[in-house]
C-alpha cells in the first residue's frame, strides 16, 4: 500500500463531475489498485475513489502557463487514473509532505463472532427464510472491497446481496451499501437488491436502509437452529 500525504486538488468526471479544490489530504493506493482520497474526518469514507479495476499514470506537471489549478501553489505531478468504464479521476498534487510504501501481506479477514458466523451459515442452509423460491448462489461471494454474506436469487431471479449481522446498525447498512455500488456495476449480475438481516436491527439503521432501498429481516437465530418452535409459543 501506498500512502501519499500532500496538497492536492481532485477533479472527478464519469457519469458526473465532481470537484475537491486544493487541500491537503491522504491518497491510499491499494495493491489491488484501487486510489482514494480522505480528509481527517469522515471516518473510513473517502472524499472520492476509483475502484479497481483501473490504471494510474503519474505525469510531469504541466506548464505553468498551463496550470490547471488556480492560485500560486506549483504543482509538482499530475496522477490521472482511468476506470474500465472510461470515468477519470485527476489528482493535482502541490507540495507532498509525504510519501511511503508499505507490504502489508494476505489479510486473513473479519473473524465473525461465532453466534454471527453460524447464523450466516443457517441462513445459507436455509435461504427461503428470506421468502418462498430463494436460492442461495454462493457464500462470502468477493467483490473488490471484500465479500458480502451471501450471494442469493429471489423467486424472480433477481440477484440479491444479503448481510448478516448479529445487531445491525448503521455501520452495517453503510456496508451492504458499499458492497451494492460495486456489484451493480457487473452487467452479469444487473440491478443487485440488498438485504440486511440481523437478531436485533437499531430503528436508525432501519431508516436508513429504507432510503438506500435495502430490506430489513429480522432473524430468530434459534429458530434456525431449531431449537425453538415459534408456533409453540403462548407468547
Amino acid at each position: 500500500m501506498r500512502l501519499v500525504i500532500a496538497r492536492c486538488q481532485v477533479d472527478y468526471a464519469g457519469r458526473l463531475t465532481a470537484h475537491l479544490p486544493m487541500a491537503t489530504r491522504l491518497i491510499l493506493v491499494k495493491a489491488d489498485g484501487s486510489v482514494s482520497v480522505h480528509a481527517d474526518d469522515r471516518a473510513y469514507k473517502p472524499l472520492n475513489w476509483m475502484s479497481p479495476p483501473c490504471t494510474l499514470v503519474e505525469l510531469p506537471p504541466p506548464p505553468p502557463d498551463q496550470d490547471i489549478v488556480p492560485g500560486p501553489e506549483p504543482l509538482t505531478a499530475l496522477w490521472e487514473v482511468r476506470g474500465r468504464d472510461g470515468d477519470t479521476l485527476q489528482i493535482s498534487l502541490a507540495e507532498v509532505l509525504h510519501d511511503s510504501s508499505h507490504e502489508l501481506g494476505v489479510d486473513p479477514g473479519l473473524q465473525k463472532d461465532g453466534v454471527e458466523a453460524h447464523l450466516q451459515a443457517l441462513l445459507a442452509e436455509h435461504p427461503e427464510t428470506f421468502g418462498p423460491g430463494w436460492s442461495l448462489v454462493r457464500r462470502e461471494h468477493m467483490t473488490a472491497i471484500g465479500p458480502v454474506d451471501l450471494l442469493c436469487r429471489d423467486a424472480t431471479g433477481r440477484y440479491v446481496a444479503v448481510e448478516v449481522k448479529r445487531r445491525g446498525d448503521i455501520d452495517g447498512v453503510e456496508q451492504l451499501t458499499r458492497y451494492l455500488e460495486l456489484m451493480r456495476r457487473d452487467p452479469l449480475l444487473g440491478a443487485v437488491q440488498g438485504v440486511f438481516a440481523a437478531q436485533q436491527i437499531k430503528p436508525q439503521a432501519r431508516v436508513l436502509a429504507g432510503d438506500r432501498g435495502i430490506t430489513c429481516v429480522t432473524v430468530d437465530y434459534d429458530v434456525l437452529r431449531g431449537m425453538d418452535n415459534a408456533d409453540e409459543r403462548l407468547f
